[in-house]
């Protein structure tokens, strides 16, 4: 069943609001959850929202920010939907209170890929981290267009966590089988995400953490800023 925007900026913010109250006396004032400021991006892109799907997925919430944060993802894991996709030219990071964001090229290699249906072969992408549970991707489509995706990472324990996809995307034209094209892709790049997020989840949780520790890679630099904004809450169990 396909939800409203309203609702799903409803469900995420009364979710949260629980995760705090069960942290109040773990948390310091270092650790506070800027949820006014998620709400207000998803608010102003209300208009051009598109499509939104959600997920409940047996995988720890960490190992799914690693993998929306790791920009080489995008080659590694998505082969098939994707085709040949190459990142490329990774522009400056600007770190924020609350996240950061970094912007990159993304290169369609082949000729012969789908997606220069509605996007140039050269595209510049951005990839943002707006607070502990909200990642957005934003890219670039023919004229002025683009598409902004908004992941809404929920954890719902140790080991599982709800995922909210909303995406939205100023396109005007053939709107209805503009959703189907996005849906069907949607779908399929959680498909082929799992098999990566199984062999992150068999992997110690902490040994993510040490490894953006040690990580001096561009593609890394916004899974080092989660990590060095909200480490404290990671360590523990998150709903603990």
């Amino acid at each position: 069943m396909i939800k409203t925007i309203t609702e799903i900026v409803d469900l995420n913010t009364e979710s949260i609001d629980s995760i705090k109250r069960r942290k109040t006396n773990k948390c310091d004032s270092s650790t506070k959850f800027p949820l006014h400021h998620t709400e207000v991006r998803m608010l102003k892109l209300k208009q051009c929202h598109t499509i939104c799907q959600e997920y409940i997925l047996p995988i720890p919430y960490l190992c799914q920010m690693y993998h929306l944060l790791n920009l080489k993802h995008l080659e590694v894991v998505h082969g098939f939907s994707l085709k040949g996709l190459k990142i490329g030219n990774i522009g400056q990071f600007e770190a924020t209170n609350t996240g950061g964001s970094i912007k990159f090229q993304t290169t369609l290699v082949s000729s012969f890929n789908i997606l220069r249906i509605w996007r140039r072969p050269v595209v510049e992408v951005e990839l943002t981290l707006h607070d502990l549970y909200t990642i957005e991707l934003s890219i670039g489509i023919y004229g002025d267009r683009k598409i902004n995706v908004i992941f809404n990472v929920l954890p719902l324990g140790e080991s599982e966590h709800k995922l909210f996809i909303n995406i939205y995307s100023n396109v005007g034209f053939f709107k209805p089988i503009f959703q189907i094209l996005l849906h069907c892709a949607s779908c399929l790049t959680v498909v082929e995400d799992m098999s990566y997020l199984h062999k992150l989840a068999k992997k110690n949780p902490l040994s993510l953490v040490e490894s953006a520790k040690n990580s001096k890679c561009q593609t890394m630099q916004l899974f080092n800023r989660f990590i060095d904004l909200y480490e404290s809450n990671l360590l523990e169990p998150i709903l603990g």
